[in-house]
């Protein structure tokens, strides 16, 4: 017990050394902590105001530009070019693209659609929107296989741009002859339920000129289509024809 108390003493006396010894830097290195994590919040929640205020703009502007005040919107969103993430960077030129291409501006348009396409920076969705819509824009006057390169990666079911992209690809094979491949595209991407109506209205008609049967699924939606307990509308049986004078 004798030599168990030494020890004891002799720890206290060695912890009380090291305290006295290190006490500054423990205590410089506590505070410095404190301060780091104080700076992250803060950082973070100014990040997080910066974003939201952000966001606000560029709704505010995206309403001007639906409302008809064209101008206003783009003096509203001018800044997130310069003071935006890359994200409000890429939807503001993809703004600026598109108002331009309403206004008859092919060639500013395609200008900003060939920036954000090629921007590394932007959104990997917001790249291939771009990408469309400069295809879409330039399709006259490129090449089929220049078309069909761009846009093929997107042009495969589940991939978002699937119905547009697919669409200029197909059109693109027509140019090249290949119907054979043509039909089947336009015939898969009638059957998207996410497609807009009217561009599945269009492949469907272009899938039936190239020989590619698309009725069934026609039939499937308007059957999906019509009210439980009413029978879908049957052709007019034919009406039998007057025997002809004697």
């Amino acid at each position: 017990m004798f030599l168990r108390e030494v020890d004891d003493a002799v720890r206290q006396d060695q912890l009380a050394e090291a305290a006295k010894r290190y006490a500054r830097t423990v205590g410089v290195a506590v505070t410095a902590g404190l301060a780091a994590l104080a700076g992250y919040l803060w950082y973070d929640s100014h990040k997080a105001s910066v974003a939201d205020a952000q966001a606000e703009q560029f709704t505010q502007a995206l309403d001007q530009v639906e409302a008809g005040q064209v101008d206003g919107g783009k003096a509203k969103s001018a800044s997130l070019m310069t003071e935006g993430g890359p994200g409000y960077k890429a939807a503001t030129q993809l703004l600026n693209a598109g108002i331009a291409a309403q206004q008859g501006k092919a060639d500013d348009a395609a200008k900003r659609f060939a920036a954000v396409a090629a921007d590394t920076n932007a959104p990997q969705p917001y790249r291939d929107l771009a990408t469309v819509r400069l295809v879409a824009l330039r399709f006259d006057a490129m090449k089929p296989e220049e078309v069909i390169a761009r846009l093929k990666p997107l042009a495969v079911p589940g991939n978002a741009f699937f119905p547009s992209a697919g669409e200029l690809v197909g059109l693109a094979y027509m140019k090249q002859g290949h119907n054979d491949l043509a039909g089947p595209l336009f015939a898969t991407i009638a059957k998207e339920k996410d497609a807009p109506d009217s561009l599945r209205s269009r492949v469907r008609q272009l899938a039936g000129l190239l020989g590619v049967d698309t009725v069934d699924d026609a039939r499937k939606a308007a059957a999906a289509a019509t009210p439980q307990g009413e029978a879908a509308p049957q052709p007019a049986a034919p009406q039998p024809q007057p025997a002809p004078a004697q």
